[in-house]
């Protein structure tokens, strides 16, 4: 409850906090979200018609990840601005290989789709969020990530994501999971099976192209929740998989990522820093090369869990985070 009233004052009362300032703008919710279409900003590519809400609305909100509950799950970034930068800083570090084109899965709030435009490389990035309120309140409120929803290279498509997927042409040098939690009842569990990443996500990366997804808490007590399972599960869809993880503040607790590719994964420092110099616009606020690396270096209980799971993710045997944390 605890929680959920300060994501709540957060909203009302962020300009306090560093790094994150709001400014009004006219015409926050749209009836339809044409604002996206604008031609000399992103576009909007599809729309799934408030899927989520059309399909779920009979559900439990807190317990459903409908709009309050992605709130609470996905702009947490507003709640703490280092975990903003953290959180990105990592993904787009490590999928340093050259891309060009770039699916993001969730990241309503435009955080993912910032960091990603810094890459000098990229032409195009894709943000397919299920939540047209978050990504129509963010756009017009999260000062922070404006210029990103303003650069022509992103497009934005109001739907379900394994959805846009299947039935996009494309294929991308990297796909990001910006989801919320597996929950029992949520949006995205689907997006966590074998079946999605083999079936669905897999075929829709380039040759030697990148997946990564956050995966949960990675704390000592708490990465055996979903860490673990989703590591494991995306172990057996591709040939090279890192885990890797950091303390967020906001969790008090580790976070955990999956880094998965069917090339090798370059984690020199050396190498890393030179490409982070010579592909990155603008500066990392909390990444070099060596803290790039440093996070994939795991202590021995969570190596050992990682390495003795044997759970594989799918539509009949789930992993969910409930209650208190308390997976079944």
């Amino acid at each position: 409850m605890l929680r959920y009233l300060l994501s709540a004052l957060t909203v009302f009362y962020v300009p306090l906090l560093p790094g994150c300032t709001f400014e009004p703008y006219d015409d926050v919710f749209s009836s339809n979200g044409d604002q996206f279409a604008d031609e000399h900003e992103s576009e909007l590519i599809s729309n799934g018609e408030d899927y989520y809400h059309d399909h779920h609305e009979d559900q439990d909100q807190n317990s459903s990840g409908t709009s309050d509950h992605r709130h609470h799950q996905q702009q947490r970034h507003i709640e703490d601005w280092f975990e903003e930068q953290l959180e990105d800083d990592l993904k787009w570090s490590f999928a340093l290989n050259s891309p060009k084109t770039v699916f993001i899965m969730g990241g309503g709030e435009g955080s993912t789709a910032r960091e990603a435009l810094k890459h000098k490389d990229v032409e195009k990035v894709i943000m397919c969020d299920i939540d047209r309120v978050v990504v129509d309140f963010c756009r017009a409120y999260l000062t922070e990530n404006q210029e990103a929803f303003r650069d022509k290279r992103l497009q934005i498509a109001i739907n379900d994501a394994e959805d846009e997927l299947k039935k996009s042409e494309e294929k991308f040098d990297v796909i990001v999971g910006d989801l919320a939690d597996p929950l029992e009842g949520g949006p995205c569990n689907d997006l966590y099976t074998k079946y999605f990443y083999q079936q669905v996500l897999k075929p829709k990366l380039n040759e030697n192209g990148i997946f990564v997804t956050q995966a949960g808490p990675a704390g000592i007590l708490s990465h055996k929740q979903i860490f673990t399972s989703i590591y494991n599960t995306i172990k057996h869809v591709f040939k090279y998989v890192t885990a890797y993880t950091a303390h967020v503040p906001s969790y008090a607790d580790s976070c955990g990522w999956v880094l998965a590719s069917d090339q090798p994964l370059n984690l020199d420092v050396e190498k890393l820093e030179k490409r982070i110099k010579e592909k990155i616009k603008g500066k990392l606020f909390y990444l070099n090369g060596a803290s790039i690396v440093s996070s994939t270096v795991l202590n021995k209980i969570i190596q050992t869990s990682l390495l003795e799971e044997t759970n594989v993710i799918t539509e009949e045997n789930a992993r969910f985070i409930h209650g208190q944390g308390i997976a079944r």
